[in-house]
């Protein structure tokens, strides 16, 4: 009897698909050893974010006899891995342009310790950014809720620290956190955003946020809300140029409803407000509000027969 019937010829799957890795770049990982691990990234923004709000995850018990070293350990610990995954980004970056005489080594170094120079810094501006959503949600009852539970604080802590490596120019790694947040929040920030302070996202889901967006002070949004680009400008090939501002600027005190759209390098003034479900594609005011129409709502009868519209 022929056991082989109905089965695949393995083999030759194996060497169909060794085929399309022949002369291929990009989506192959053969023979390269000198790009970051995700995993070792994601375990750097958790020693992070534990330094940023010591003892919330309760890994390590924080006590006020014990906390000078538990961040030394800390820091320790991020040092040598980000070092490292740094230094493998760079080396990953000069071989893509051929730069043989970058010392990825000795950048890795400085670029880690420059990063931890902010921490003082990003842990001051989360403080308000907690206050601001304790001020914000009126359903809010603390910050430990807040810090613990809610997904913008997670969100924007680690865009906090991406953007400070993105403004530091390492390459992959600022993407790799943002991208992190993202599938753990559903809140997609783009490292290269700027946002001020006292930022609010209230529930956050559906929030996407490009890469040259200004944000101000004091802004909230809501769920679902797109701060995107409008079009981009190609080449005579048909190839997207990249670079440039081409999303919105939110100045200082904006609110911005649920679902609200606000595409290219637009600005929104100083104390707008921004509806549900609003499209925005040219600039606003200052303290202007956009608000869509009343929408028509259609009401049906149970028995289907008969129905009405009515304004609800």
């Amino acid at each position: 009897m022929d056991n082989s019937r109905g089965h695949a010829d393995k083999n030759k799957i194996i060497e169909n698909i060794l085929n399309t890795y022949d002369g291929d770049s990009g989506i192959n990982f053969i023979d390269v050893t000198n790009l970051p691990v995700r995993e070792k990234i994601i375990e750097v923004l958790d020693m992070l974010i534990e330094l940023i709000f010591p003892g919330y995850t309760g890994k390590v018990t924080v006590t006020k006899e014990n906390v000078k070293s538990v961040t030394a350990d800390i820091i320790g610990n991020v040092t040598t891995t980000l070092e490292r995954q740094i230094e493998l980004a760079l080396r990953h970056r000069c071989r893509l342009k051929d730069c043989p005489t970058c010392d990825c080594e000795k950048m890795g170094v400085k670029l880690t310790g420059d990063l931890l120079e902010t921490m003082p810094r990003i842990r001051e501006m989360l403080k308000l950014d907690v206050q601001a959503a304790f001020d914000g949600d009126p359903a809010a009852q603390s910050f430990e809720e807040i810090i613990i539970s809610y997904p913008c604080i997670v969100a924007i802590a680690v865009h906090r620290i991406a953007h400070e490596l993105y403004l530091m120019m390492v390459p992959l790694i600022p993407r790799i956190m943002s991208e992190f947040a993202h599938a753990r929040t559903g809140i997609d920030i783009h490292p290269g955003a700027k946002i001020g302070e006292r930022f609010f996202i209230d529930h956050g889901t559906g929030v996407v946020i490009g890469e040259t967006t200004v944000i101000g002070n004091n802004v909230k949004l809501y769920q679902g809300v797109t701060l995107g680009a409008m079009s981009f400008a190609k080449d005579k090939r048909g190839r997207i140029i990249k670079g440039g501002k081409r999303h919105p600027t939110i100045e200082d005190n904006v609110t911005i409803y649920a679902e609200a759209t606000i595409l290219g390098d637009i600005v929104i003034g100083k104390d707008a407000v921004i509806g549900a479900n609003a499209w925005i594609g040219k600039s606003i005011p200052s303290g202007v509000t956009v608000m869509t129409r009343k929408p028509e709502s259609l009401y049906k009868h149970h028995d289907k027969k008969k129905h009405h519209k009515k304004d609800h």
